[in-house]
């Protein structure tokens, strides 16, 4: 099972007790998944289609819940053209007009209708503004499995319907950006922290709590690895150096002879070429009387200069 579907699954079975947060929510599913219709004989009816049955789930729950509705005041049907998408369809025309009352797509008389993504008298509370997040990622939104890469995005058809939702997540301080996609506009968030918080704020505690355990094994791994490539990098430059200083040890040797070097540094030469695999700080332990890491390396930094000096006097540079 996807994270993005476990998510979903946890906001599922969470349900706020208080009636405001309900039609909230409910708000949501009503604005990504449903729109009104009406009859040849001048029905006004509700249709929402979605391919999510878990939407579809918590859709009918609030509807019970909210509306005490049963199973004959709507139908629920699999479109022929599309074995994955549900439709349920409402034409009771008092329960109509109490769902759109409800949700403030129409005024108390019922004559004038006007579908809204949100309507600023649904959101008064905190606790509403959260509910509607959860409702509207349950109904267009998806997480990516957060051990490849983190983020969070919910699609909306319009522009102003992605600005008013990222307004909304960023009244919770949480880095909502939007982007265009294939005609769609996707309110997104990419910072794990700012997933965590989100995650939160919508009711998925426990996976939110997987993903920080997601987020600090992650952060350790790294820390290793950056540490295992530093240490890898030091490792190679030395043998670099350890094979630079050998070479020019055996270009002097080969040419003019390690007597033409100065005492303190043939003794230092012919240790390295005894030693090549040895670390400077042991090196000088070796020498008598002993010589610090520093003392070592400006005297391999001399026999190197003598070497380049000899390369090019003999037109070898």
């Amino acid at each position: 099972m996807s994270f993005s579907l476990e998510v979903k699954k946890e906001l599922l079975n969470k349900m706020d007790t208080a009636r405001h947060c309900q039609i909230a929510e409910f708000a949501a599913l009503m604005s990504f998944t449903a729109h009104v219709i009406e009859t040849e004989e001048g029905l006004i009816g509700i249709e929402s289609l979605t391919e999510n049955t878990l939407v579809v789930e918590k859709f009918e729950l609030l509807l019970k819940t909210l509306f005490d509705v049963k199973e004959s005041d709507y139908t629920k049907s699999h479109e022929l053209n599309s074995s994955k998408l549900i439709t349920i369809r409402i034409f009771k025309q008092q329960l109509v007009a109490n769902i759109l009352q409800t949700i403030k797509w129409c005024d108390d008389t019922f004559l004038s209708i006007e579908e809204q993504f949100l309507d600023s008298r649904i959101i008064q509370k905190d606790c509403c503004k959260k509910a509607f997040i959860r409702g509207a990622f349950l109904a267009a939104g998806s997480i990516s499995d957060p051990n490849k890469f983190y983020h969070y995005e919910i699609v909306c058809v319009f522009e102003e319907d992605a600005q008013k939702l990222v307004e909304l997540l960023r009244f919770f301080n949480l880095d909502a950006k939007v982007t265009e996609r294939k005609n769609n506009f996707v309110v997104y968030i990419k910072e794990g922290n700012n997933i965590t918080d989100v995650l939160n704020l919508m009711g998925a505690v426990r996976l939110q709590m997987e993903l920080f355990n997601i987020m600090i094994y992650k952060g350790i791994s790294n820390d290793v690895n950056r540490k295992v490539n530093c240490e890898t990098a030091n490792l190679n430059k030395t043998i670099e150096a350890a094979v630079k200083q050998v070479n020019d040890i055996e270009y002097i040797r080969d040419t003019v002879g390690l007597d033409k070097l100065k005492v303190n540094l043939r003794e230092v030469a012919l240790l390295r070429l005894e030693n090549q695999d040895t670390n400077l700080k042991d090196l000088g332990e070796m020498l008598d009387p002993p010589v610090g890491k520093s003392g070592v390396n400006h005297r391999l930094r001399k026999i190197s200069e003598f070497a380049e000096g000899l390369r090019e006097a003999r037109g070898e540079l």
